[in-house]
């Protein structure tokens, strides 16, 4: 019986280098991101007691330039659907619950 060996590689690591940001570039980061979270968190504040009576445990996604949502039962269902909405905007996605978390109890 003769052995077989295939020629199939074993990984080679990543294919782009990773991105190296100075501590500047990484707070620049951490500003960007909670900006915009406060521009979408009152939009989520404002439907959540109501969204939690029919919609508990579901995701929304919010676009806070039109101030819309879209709602979906699971994580990537809500941003497929904000994405086919708005496929050059970018959305905040929360958990509909008291915290606005997934995990949260």
């Amino acid at each position: 019986m003769v052995e077989t060996k295939t020629s199939r590689k074993v990984g080679q690591g990543r294919i782009f280098p990773a991105i190296q940001w100075s501590e500047e570039q990484k707070a620049e980061w951490k500003i960007k991101r909670e900006t915009f979270y406060q521009r979408c968190k009152p939009i989520f504040e404002q439907v959540k007691n109501e969204l939690i009576e029919t919609h508990y445990n579901w995701y929304i996604a919010v676009e806070p330039e039109s101030q819309e949502y879209c709602l979906a039962e699971n994580e990537l269902d809500a941003i497929a659907l904000s994405r086919k909405k708005y496929p050059n905007s970018p959305f905040y996605l929360f958990q509909i619950n008291q915290t606005g978390v997934s995990g949260a109890k």
